[in-house]
């Protein structure tokens, strides 16, 4: 963030938590989360954790 960078995440495979990170807000932990988005810095761009978490 101190970079300027928009958007973070910080994925725990372990523990299949995703922590969020945005400038000026509070982290966000998601809990086993089936994707995540790139919301609007990758307007289009979703990552699909099964393939993180290894569900296949």
């Amino acid at each position: 963030m101190e970079n300027g960078v928009r958007l973070g995440w910080l994925i725990n495979p372990v523990e299949k938590q995703v922590e969020i990170y945005r400038p000026g807000q509070n982290k966000e932990v998601l809990d086993n989360p089936k994707t995540v988005s790139g919301e609007d810095v990758l307007e289009e761009f979703i990552l699909v954790l099964s393939l993180v978490w290894d569900d296949n």
